[in-house]
């Protein structure tokens, strides 16, 4: 029986954190494992994905015993350093719908809208708080290049008769956004943002509340698998019935997931709060905000008036050994003022005083995956989330509960479960040499584009071999 060995995370510096991390001092509050111990379900990372899934298995099965083991402290990892966008599904319903057919494409959208629905009644309640503002998620264009990103999503949700978008103009986006920069784009009224780190920590305190167990600073190194996996970390081993692997870009290492997963970096800055300026040029609100670049911009203000702007890197790593650069890229946000004084040139004298960096995990068809280990049926895993996850985690719980529980319905049946649809990426080398050629060309073609420059063949050739 093969010993499952995990590559533990590389933790951030408490220097290296998030603004969102630093600003609420989030850090461990439950003890590591120490010695042995066992229970029922045991999950592998304390983020959204792993937390959701705890909470979701003690809604259906309170008498279950459940406990996560995580690396850090819950929300270290994407969960807390995130651009704090919520939006539904039904942006990639044609992108579902060409995975997952007509009807669950239909029902994931709609179990995202209701999650939403169910963070902002956590939030009512005082269950958690989150900051979560339902102002709107702008979706737009600042280039000829990016004109209609939204329409097959759009068009899609009016034949199946979801009234969730619709048309921004100029003048509406300069109304909203304060920035003359995006001239057309499509909004989602019942989106928004939240503090993602707030989110995190108020997830592991709801999920100590229902007698969920949580052992921070303890990354798993490894896993015995049979009837009764066994989990060993630093300090300890537990025993459990059935394992959850929800540790997001790390499950790169293991060899039955790797072909289908690769990781790329996404940079994010946080200015010094500027709620003066933002309040004279009319950007008051809590809408989220994104461009249609291939490496996405998206951004929000803070209710303090702190800008925060988040571009992905397509930063690779060879084998996806993913190291400290992860965490922070070490040029201080370059790419990211840039363009942050692109957009919005008012804030060119504001200073930037956070940047940080994280790992997200992608899979080809930009949709997450949920499954078993082909020859170890009590081993789950939920990856490749694809930096899209506030509202999403809440359904990856559902359809990962249902999976460990062994439920026949439409959850353990949608088909995000599986790898049979899911195309495999090539092997090392080929994947990072490819993959950096491939990073290139489309960083050329972002910036010839927003330009309104119309890039060579060879680099719309090479940027369109992006999976």
């Amino acid at each position: 029986m093969n010993t499952i060995t995990m590559r533990p995370p590389v933790a951030a510096s408490k220097g290296d954190r998030s603004f969102w991390l630093q600003s609420i001092a989030a850090d461990a509050v439950t003890p590591p494992l120490q010695g042995g111990a066992a229970c029922d379900v045991a999950i592998v990372g304390g983020g959204y994905a792993g937390l959701w899934t705890a909470l979701r298995i003690k809604e259906q099965a309170p008498e279950m015993r459940v406990t996560v083991l995580e690396a850090d402290f819950c929300g270290s990892g994407a969960s807390g350093r995130n651009g704090g966008q919520v939006h539904s599904w039904f942006a990639e319903i044609d992108m579902l719908n060409a995975l997952v057919g007509e009807n669950d494409a239909l029902m994931l959208c709609r179990a995202t809208a209701d999650a939403i629905e169910e963070l902002n009644g956590l939030q009512a309640s005082g269950a958690v708080d989150m900051d979560l503002r339902l102002d709107g998620w702008l979706w737009t264009a600042s280039s000829t290049a990016q004109e209609g990103a939204w329409a097959a999503a759009s068009q899609l949700c009016s034949a199946l008769g979801e009234d969730r978008f619709r048309p921004l103009g100029r003048g509406d986006i300069l109304r909203r956004t304060g920035s003359g920069v995006s001239y057309l784009g499509s909004l989602e009224e019942r989106a928004g943002t939240v503090q993602p780190a707030k989110l995190a920590i108020g997830l592991r305190d709801l999920a100590l509340s229902k007698g969920i167990v949580i052992h921070e600073r303890s990354p798993v190194l490894d896993i015995v698998p049979g009837p009764r996996p066994q989990l060993r970390t630093a300090g300890g081993r537990l025993s459990a019935g059935k394992v959850v692997l929800a540790a997001n870009a790390w499950l790169s290492t293991i060899p039955e997931l790797h072909p289908y997963l690769y990781v790329v970096s996404s940079q994010i800055i946080a200015t010094a709060p500027a709620a003066d300026i933002l309040e004279r040029i009319g950007w008051t609100d809590g809408a989220s905000i994104c461009d249609a670049q291939h490496h996405v911009l998206y951004y929000q203000r803070t209710p303090e008036g702190t800008v925060i702007f988040g571009r992905g890197t397509g930063g690779i790593a060879y084998n996806d050994r993913i190291d400290g650069r992860f965490n922070r890229g070490g040029d201080g946000g370059a790419d990211n003022i840039r363009e942050l004084h692109r957009v919005y040139p008012q804030l060119k004298d504001v200073p930037v005083l956070y940047d940080w960096c994280g790992p997200i995990d992608c899979t080809a068809q930009h949709l997450p995956v949920f499954g078993h280990l082909k020859d170890h049926p009590n081993i789950f895993y939920a990856m490749g989330f694809n930096g899209t996850g506030i509202a999403q985690a809440p359904v990856a719980g559902r359809i990962v509960a249902s999976l460990v529980l062994g439920c026949d319905d439409a959850w353990s049946r949608c088909g995000l479960v599986g790898l049979d649809r899911r195309t495999r990426l090539p092997p090392e080398p080929l994947r990072y040499l490819g993959a950096r050629v491939v990073r290139h060309a489309i960083r050329r073609k972002n910036d010839l584009e927003i330009l309104n420059k119309k890039p060579g063949p060879v680099t719309r050739f090479l940027a369109g071999l992006a999976p």
